[in-house]
């Protein structure tokens, strides 16, 4: 099974990818606007529809969510993506503008890896994924920054290679910033967690790798 795709209403990155028939696209209310700015037809449409700037479409299946709700409209898309089956997600317009939302779509990342489901959040100029008791490869340039935070209070057993400066079997917290700024040294770096989650922030352009 293909990915499933989020388009919300927040910022964009320079490298919106090619459209791909085979991956499903919801778009999360006001990130319809953008749909159709990058000439994509969703196979969804879901919020509550306080940020959309145009008429509702008529051929394009609609899931309406009351304006007072728990849940912010991405996490309700991501939601409808796992109900259909889908493991793999790709976020856009998830960052930028409101920092509490920015915050909540983090949230959403370290769930999703917590329940073992792989998702990228894009947003201008960096990638952000998480990462939990497992390992991960994201490729970018050398040079280009790569950060981690423990969204866990602990996150134990951390090593890295291919950056600058390596990790080995070492804790990172959530109230100490550790990870922060590092940089590529080679094409691919590594990330693993023995116990934990984190939170993987890099510069674009930069790819999460199986």
């Amino acid at each position: 099974m293909n990915k499933c795709v989020i388009l919300g209403a927040g910022e964009y990155g320079a490298n919106f990818p090619a459209y791909d028939k085979n991956d499903f696209y919801i778009a999360a209310d006001g990130g319809f606007s953008a749909a159709e700015r990058f000439g994509i037809k969703p196979n969804l449409l879901i919020g509550d529809f306080d940020s959309l700037k145009t008429a509702l479409p008529q051929d394009i299946k609609t899931v309406s969510l009351p304006v007072n709700k728990d849940v912010t409209d991405m996490d309700a898309a991501v939601s409808e993506g796992i109900r259909l089956g889908y493991n793999n997600f790709e976020l856009y317009g998830g960052t930028g503008g409101r920092p509490d939302h920015t915050f909540a779509n983090l949230s959403l990342l370290a769930r999703l890896s917590q329940n073992k489901k792989r998702a990228v959040l894009f947003g201008s100029g960096f990638i952000f994924t998480a990462v939990t008791n497992d390992k991960i490869k994201i490729t970018c340039s050398e040079g280009k920054t790569l950060s981690l935070f423990s969204w866990t209070d602990t996150s134990q057993g951390v090593t890295t290679t291919g950056v600058q400066y390596p990790l080995n079997n070492k804790t990172l917290l959530s109230s100490f910033a550790l990870g922060v700024s590092n940089s590529f040294t080679k094409e691919t770096a590594e990330i693993s967690v023995e116990n934990g989650t984190l939170i993987v922030m890099s510069e674009t352009p930069s790819f999460l790798v199986d």
